[in-house]
């Protein structure tokens, strides 16, 4: 679909404009897909990093229909005051989003969080400067092999047989959209989906099917 013809219909402006710039600075060229939230007066943000892994947040204001943009445009409506709808690209977004209902299985401190990430920064820094073993290695392969790393792995209460994974991308997904406070940071998986929930928003990915590495840290309770 191509035409404006709505407005964007968005009343939280500076909560979306934080969401957005975060976007637009990760990768210009993302998408951001409006979903009104039905009977309570909001709208959910949907993007997709560069490294997989699906981002929202869930702002005030009701968005005309389920309807994708880009997500510069959107910024840059938002900056100048405007209340137009950019260009939809409804056809550009091509990922399915997780179920609505999911169920927490832990909770994660916030310090905790942020120390998973900045450590797994400072072992990007030191492998990109040192290789690994002595040997040197591309820079694209170290990210992939971080972002692939399970961070944490969850034994669920109600299911023991279940560890639930929460790989490194995801960490990062959370940590660098600014979604993380000063609460903890619960654990959450809907269907195959397993997602991190902050204050501020959330990051989803699928579930990882086979690990090539060993976790660094257990919860054992759920």
């Amino acid at each position: 679909m191509t035409g404006p013809a709505a407005g964007h219909g968005l009343d939280g402006v500076a909560d979306a404009g934080a969401f957005l710039a975060r976007l637009v600075r990760l990768d210009p060229a993302t998408l951001v897909r409006l979903r009104p939230v039905p009977g309570v007066g909001r709208t959910a943000l949907w993007a997709r990093l560069p490294w997989g892994v699906l981002v929202v947040r869930t702002v005030t204001g009701t968005a005309p229909g389920d309807v994708t943009v880009a997500a510069v445009e959107l910024l840059a409506e938002l900056s100048a005051g405007g209340a137009a709808l950019p260009r939809r690209r409804d056809d550009g977004w091509r990922w399915p989003l997780p179920p609505p209902a999911s169920r927490a299985v832990e909770s994660l401190a916030a310090e905790d969080v942020r120390r998973i990430a900045a450590a797994a920064a400072g072992a990007l820094r030191e492998a990109a400067t040192h290789g690994v073993a002595g040997r040197a290695v591309g820079q694209r392969a170290l990210r992939d092999a971080l972002l692939d790393h399970v961070a944490v792995v969850v034994t669920p209460d109600d299911a023991p047989d279940a560890p639930v994974e929460v790989p490194q991308r995801l960490v990062q997904g959370l940590v660098r959209m600014g979604f993380v406070g000063t609460g903890d940071v619960r654990v959450r998986v809907a269907g195959r989906w397993v997602g991190l929930v902050g204050p501020y928003g959330a990051a989803w990915s699928r579930k990882v099917a086979e690990l090539s590495l060993t976790p660094t840290i257990t919860h054992p309770n759920g």
